[in-house]
């Protein structure tokens, strides 16, 4: 029996999580070692630690563009919608399917401008660890104090204009081209301090071997809260229409309906 590639089984499983609905499954295995953000954890970067920031934000406005340019040959649409937002700070939700997908929302919203949520296993030892943390990664934590800095630090970048990106179907799924479902968190923040969300959408040409082409970063219109709706509705409303944006999206780029595989329970 031929051995199947690398990028083939990443397609098995993504096939056997679609057809289960297990969208937020994260199926790629942690390497490396983190530690858990606790109570002396910085996320606002202060003395020697501001410089470091701005140094690795400067370095990837310098270089990042070439690094998705030559290897997704990268392009950014929809620049319009970012600009009708103008100083106002803002909540963006992009679709997870890359390693690099950080450069490409910097790429996107400005790399001066954006910060990006992620899941505490990204606050890892060594000197890539340190890295993320310094070039703007908001890390979320189990640690209640951890969480009562975070907040402060999120509201804090909003209200200077700031763009804070969150992965909201949660889980990293390589070289997946569909819109998946969102979760809640991104439009709770954005119904909290009063902001937009922009819907940002990644679309490629996918060769066999899974290498990513082509790829056009697309800004969305900018998705408002309904204040006369209650709360929960009101969450609701936001995300249907970013959902609804990515699914447009994603149909006009590769001019195909969107449709999900038969759904499959899991055999007890």
């Amino acid at each position: 029996m031929k051995k199947r590639t690398k990028q083939q089984q990443i397609e098995g499983i993504q096939t056997l999580l679609e057809r289960r609905r297990r969208f937020d499954v994260d199926y790629i295995p942690f390497l490396g070692t983190w530690k858990m953000p606790d109570a002396s954890y910085r996320y606002r970067q202060r003395g020697a630690d501001a410089f470091w920031t701005g140094f690795w934000r400067t370095l990837m406005f310098l270089f990042g563009w070439i690094l998705t340019g030559v290897c997704f040959g990268a392009r950014v649409t929809g620049r319009k919608n970012l600009r009708a937002i103008g100083k106002s700070g803002a909540i963006c939700v992009c679709n997870h399917f890359n390693y690099l997908d950080t450069l490409l929302v910097r790429q996107a919203m400005g790399h001066y401008r954006s910060y990006h949520t992620m899941g505490p296993k990204n606050n890892k030892n060594g000197f890539g660890g340190w890295v993320m943390r310094h070039g703007g990664m908001l890390t979320f934590s189990s640690d209640l104090v951890a969480m009562r800095n975070l907040n402060s630090e999120i509201e804090r970048l909003l209200k200077k204009g700031k763009i804070i990106n969150f992965y909201a179907e949660q889980a990293l799924w390589t070289n997946y081209q569909k819109p998946r479902p969102m979760k809640d968190g991104a439009f709770h923040y954005a119904i909290k301090h009063n902001v937009p969300v922009i819907p940002v959408f990644c679309t490629f040409r996918k060769r066999k071997s899974g290498h990513i082409r082509g790829l056009r970063i697309h800004i969305l219109p900018a998705v408002y809260a309904d204040g006369a709706l209650p709360r929960r509705e009101r969450l609701d409303a936001m995300k249907e229409t970013a959902e609804r944006e990515w699914r447009e999206c994603y149909e006009a780029a590769y001019n195909i309906p969107l449709e999900y595989l038969p759904r499959e329970e899991k055999q007890p």
